[in-house]
């Protein structure tokens, strides 16, 4: 499975989902490592079989066996803390934000990858994930290390692209049944 056989599998109403997924390969904006950890990151954040299925196949050929490993760590570690610091963040209650979070995150001080990358990838999977909290400390951060806005706003508009791709394909295959 490829970018372009997502493509083909949305429906008409999808193009402009279709013209995103394809301009995500001629983007220059980012480093190929930075750019094809950052899609399997945000493709494991979908939660769509066939969307991990396509985009990792994509990215496999440009990452090295670390830099796979630290994307999935990304993904992995963000979902714990996306969940955890948005809690704090929206709870009415400001004792959680005092209190220490207890959660092992190791991963993050020594990712195996640069640690700019890591960082891009755990910005983009926080937005998917809705983390307040979480975006404005990687942005920071990002920023801290000369990371440009637009940089950034590259890896939030990956994915965007990324999300809306396995929403898509969701929508194309109701679309489908319903014509059954």
């Amino acid at each position: 499975m490829s970018i372009d056989s997502l493509k083909s599998r949305l429906g008409d109403f999808a193009k402009d989902v279709r013209l995103n997924l394809g301009s995500m390969g001629t983007d220059e904006s980012l480093t190929a490592q930075q750019k094809y950890g950052l899609i399997v990151a945000c493709a494991i954040a979908t939660r769509n079989a066939d969307v991990k299925k396509a985009l990792i196949a994509e990215a496999a050929p440009h990452l090295s066996a670390e830099a796979m490993s630290a994307a999935k760590a990304a993904v992995s570690i963000m979902s714990m803390n996306n969940i955890y610091y948005r809690f704090v963040h929206l709870s009415s209650n400001e004792q959680y934000g005092t209190m220490p979070a207890k959660l092992r995150m190791n991963v993050i001080g020594k990712p195996g990858v640069d640690k700019v990358d890591f960082e891009l990838w755990s910005l983009a999977v926080s937005a998917i994930n809705g983390c307040g909290m979480c975006i404005d400390s990687h942005e920071a951060i990002l920023r801290k290390a000369g990371v440009t806005a637009e940089m950034v706003q590259t890896a939030v508009r990956f994915a965007s692209i990324i999300q809306s791709a396995a929403v898509a394909l969701e929508a194309s295959e109701l679309e489908l049944e319903a014509a059954e």
